[in-house]
């Protein structure tokens, strides 16, 4: 290959790379890490694309030059040169390929170990999903359990997870994994936390009619925050224990059974939205013609006794009957 040509087919090359570099890493198509198993995550991803990025470019630079080099003259009607294969390329062809794949196999294998790799000093998480809320409940502390993830920041986090009923699927976006919870088995997720905020926690199997409705948060808080938040947590759980003065185990129940992650209730200090207002329970089971405590019973073991007008059937859990 003469000079002019190589120096023309490598600038093409360039050329092509510069431009899927652009696209490819000044575009943010990832969020930003929240955790070191993210960090991997976006590593494989990245060495992936920059695989991709050399292939295109190689690819481009080879058919443009092809398409100018060879192109057919006006008046040259023969059928071409007859070309019985090149041992030499097929062979790179092969072998090239399976050097790239194999390297990407390599590094996956790595990151995916350092991934599950759980320290002997981290916090146990016990994560339950049914249609269609989250429960978040920690061991270490009483069994304390919230309807909203709370981690702290650089610690190892283990969640054990799994479904009261059919097939979910966790997925916090900025920690860069997701974990299917299947009925009938316990499956884990190991999770180290290196940036504070406020993440969605999202159910990205299609778990019926309220599929889209089923979110949550996880919270990464400093140490000392985490340790303040669960003394607080559990004297309100000590508070709600001793009777109506402090909210009746009523309280208790509602808050360990992700019931704020939809509804809006006073005293439990919750404003969600996705659901009807308990606020209003009282005139509710006025209209019912029924006691309040039967109203609120009936409603919880028979979602769809009474649907409050501008809600649709099937959304709240049909699991508590159980």
């Amino acid at each position: 290959m003469r000079r002019g040509v190589l120096v023309r087919l490598v600038a093409v090359g360039l050329a092509a790379a510069a431009v899927a570099s652009a696209v490819a890493f000044f575009v943010p198509w990832l969020p930003t890490p929240a955790s070191k198993q993210a960090d991997r995550i976006d590593f494989v991803f990245w060495f992936v694309t920059g695989i991709s990025i050399a292939i295109f470019a190689l690819v481009v630079a080879v058919i443009l030059y092809s398409v100018v080099r060879f192109r057919a003259r006006p008046d040259d009607d023969s059928d071409g040169a007859p070309i019985h294969g090149n041992t030499g390329l097929e062979i790179a062809w092969t072998a090239f390929p399976a050097v790239l794949v194999t390297a990407v196999a390599v590094v996956s294998a790595v990151a995916l170990a350092q991934n599950e790799n759980l320290p002997k000093k981290h916090l146990q998480v016990n994560v339950l999903a049914q249609q269609f809320a989250w429960s978040f409940s920690y061991p270490k502390y009483k069994g304390l359990t919230v309807s909203a993830l709370h981690l702290p920041l650089n610690e190892a986090v283990e969640l054990k997870m799994r479904s009261k009923d059919v097939i979910h699927s966790f997925w916090v976006p900025q920690f860069g994994q997701k974990q299917d919870l299947v009925p009938g088995i316990t499956t884990k997720l190991v999770i180290t936390p290196k940036r504070l905020g406020t993440y969605p926690v999202v159910c990205t199997e299609l778990c019926g009619e309220g599929h889209a409705l089923m979110r949550s948060e996880a919270i990464v808080m400093k140490p000392t925050a985490f340790a303040s938040w669960v003394k607080a947590q559990e004297r309100a759980a000590a508070k709600a224990s001793q009777g109506p003065s402090g909210g009746g185990p009523g309280l208790a129940v509602f808050n360990s059974n992700g019931c704020s992650g939809c509804h809006t209730f006073k005293p439990a200090g919750s404003t969600a939205t996705t659901g009807p207002d308990l606020d209003n329970l009282p005139a509710d089971a006025r209209r019912a013609g029924k006691p309040l405590s039967a109203f609120v019973r009936e409603s919880i073991v028979d979602p769809n006794a009474y649907i409050e007008k501008g809600y649709q059937p099937n959304i709240m859990p049909s699991t508590f009957k159980s």
